[in-house]
């Protein structure tokens, strides 16, 4: 098991081959991410144009600059989230605060709200997708189909406890969304 003095080995052998300027790490990260900053990005922009854009700046950004990752901080997936947090919520903040100064709708109190309810639903998509299977079967199960916990228990075989297990850890989880606004690692490392 990793812990935050021995991340992940893939995480440390993509950033070494990312340093080393290899296009095919590039390629591979782009494989394992991209839908992931892609989703964030349209999660907090709202728009499919500026989260293609987005998702050009972070993987731009992961190539020319693999060194401002720093493995003992976190996983790599977490960092690539953060990136993609971070300069979605600056393009957020440029793009409605160009808007405002052109005279349009609003004021900087509704932005800064704007820009805290897309953080707060892009962190509650990351941990969503980034929770493990079983707990995230449950919640689609009992948020999706209207399922309580004996009938999430029985379409996933197990026991009645083992689903309100799953799904107090599941709302667990989703309720820091809330708290943090950001994607884990947010705070450092970009």
């Amino acid at each position: 098991m990793a812990t935050k003095d021995a991340p992940p080995r893939w995480d440390r052998k993509m950033q070494q081959r990312l340093a080393r300027g290899e296009a095919a790490a590039l390629g591979e990260l782009y494989d394992r991410f991209a839908s992931l900053v892609h989703a964030l990005a349209h999660r907090v922009l709202g728009d499919e144009r500026a989260a293609d854009g987005i998702t050009r700046e972070v993987f731009a950004h992961v190539w020319e600059h693999p060194d401002t990752y720093d493995p003992k901080q976190g996983p790599l997936r977490s960092w690539v989230a953060a990136l993609t947090h971070r300069l979605a919520v600056q393009r957020l903040r440029a793009t409605e605060t160009a808007a405002l100064a052109r005279g349009g709708e609003g004021s900087t109190e509704e932005l800064e709200r704007k820009v805290r309810h897309a953080s707060v639903a892009a962190r509650a998509d990351y941990i969503a997708t980034s929770m493990p299977a079983p707990l995230r079967a449950a919640l689609e199960l009992a948020y999706f189909q209207r399922r309580d916990y004996r009938q999430t228990a029985v379409d996933l075989g197990v026991t009645e406890d083992e689903a309100r297990r799953r799904l107090r850890l599941g709302l667990q989880l989703l309720s820091t969304a809330h708290d943090a606004g950001a994607p884990p690692g947010a705070g450092g490392g970009t």
